[in-house]
Order: structure tokens, then sequence, then C-alpha cells
């Protein structure tokens, strides 16, 4: 039987997927979908006093790592690439009871990331109702005739997560003054103007812009001036 070629020099136990059919050279079982070399023949796993470990195929490196970890006896288990010319990783060898103990280790990790994460979205609901809030609260003072309704609509609109709109960018977050006007400015041009429908029967946004400028800046001047109910 032709001795095969073994992988460069190395620490630990390695398992070959063989590329051409190999039967073991001690009890000649085979062909053998993993094998260990053995001063260059070929043994198989029941021979090799491996044929109670179970494969684990890469991929999960979490697992890898524990299941590894685990277990007393390891092997890792690669094939050779003719394209590349090299050996590749194609997973490794464990013991059953290891494995089952790094599942468990994975799982309790996914349970504390799956609680950490609805935490995070709570956390991150209450503070973007906290920020809907004084968001809302500062459209009041610059416009103390907006409704309260109104405002607090205001807000939650232009403050969503990841919406990209007026709330959520730095000058937004930062309550300026100028981007809380934008913010109430836009919801008036949507709510109490037909501009939306300007815009559907084709006309250009920017002429549509310039027709209710008027009745944009009507509702603006009302709400400053404290005349609740305009628009």
């Amino acid at each position: 039987m032709a001795r095969l070629a073994t992988p460069a020099p190395r620490t630990g136990i390695v398992v070959f997927q063989p590329i051409k059919r190999r039967h073991c050279g001690e009890c000649h079982a085979g062909p053998l979908p993993l094998l260990v070399l053995e001063e260059g023949a070929p043994r198989c796993l029941d021979c090799a006093d491996l044929g109670h470990l179970v494969f684990l195929p890469r991929g999960d490196t979490a697992l890898t790592r524990r299941s590894r970890e685990e277990s007393a006896l390891s092997a890792v288990v690669v094939r050779f690439n003719r394209r590349k010319a090299r050996y590749e990783r194609q997973g490794v060898l464990v013991e059953e009871v290891g494995l089952a103990r790094a599942e468990e280790r994975c799982l309790a990790d996914a349970e504390a990331r799956r609680r950490r994460r609805v935490r995070d979205a709570q956390r991150r609901i209450a503070e973007d109702l906290r920020f809907t809030e004084v968001f809302a609260a500062e459209i009041r003072r610059l416009f103390p005739g907006c409704p309260a309704e109104r405002a607090r609509a205001i807000a939650a609109h232009a403050s969503v997560r990841g919406s990209g709109r007026v709330g959520r960018s730095a000058a937004g977050r930062a309550l300026s003054e100028a981007a809380v006007v934008s913010a109430v400015a836009a919801s008036v041009r949507h709510v109490d103007t037909p501009y939306d429908q300007l815009l559907m029967s084709g006309v250009p946004r920017h002429e549509a812009r310039r027709r209710i400028a008027a009745a944009v800046e009507t509702v603006l001047r009302g709400w400053r001036s404290g005349e609740a109910g305009v628009g």
C-alpha cells in the first residue's frame, strides 16, 4: 500500500479525510471516511483508539473551542485541497460528553445574550420615550400655541430611532432651535397644507413648497404667539 503524504509538523492528533479510497492497514476495513496515519500507514479510527469520538464540522468557533476544552481526547480533521496544495481544516473529533457540555455552555451564553438584547431594547425604548417627551417640551416652549398632543406626535415622528429624521440628527439630539423648528415646519407642511396632494399631482417639490410656504408660516406664527388651535 502506498504511503500517504503527511502535513507539516503539528501538535495534537490529526485525522484525515482521504481523497482516494483507503483501507485500514491493520483491520483492512474500508474505504475509510476518516483515517489516522501511523508511520505513513492508514489506520481506521477504531484501530487508532479514536472510534468513540464524534465529528463536529467547522463553522461554530465557540462550540469547537469549548468542545475541545471539555474533551480529554480530541483531534483535528483535515483534508488536502489539491488546487491550493495544502491541508484545510474540516472540523474536530471530540468526546460526545464533551460536545454535550459545550453545547450547554453555548446555549447558556445564547440565553444570556438574548436577555441582554431584551434589556438593551427596553433601555432604548425608555431612552426614546424620555427624549420624545423632552423634544415635545421644547416644541411647546418655542410654540406655546401648539396643542400638546400635536407636539408629542411631532416629537415622536421626528425622533424615531434609525429613521434619519431631524430628531435623530446631532442637532436634534442637542435640541437646537433650528432642528426643532424644522421638525415642526415639516409636520405643518404635511398635515396642515395640500403639500402632499401637490406632490402626488406631479408638482415639483420646490414649487410645491413655494406654494404652501405662506400657509406654513401662518400656522407657525400662530403657534409662536400662543394661539392654540391655529391650523
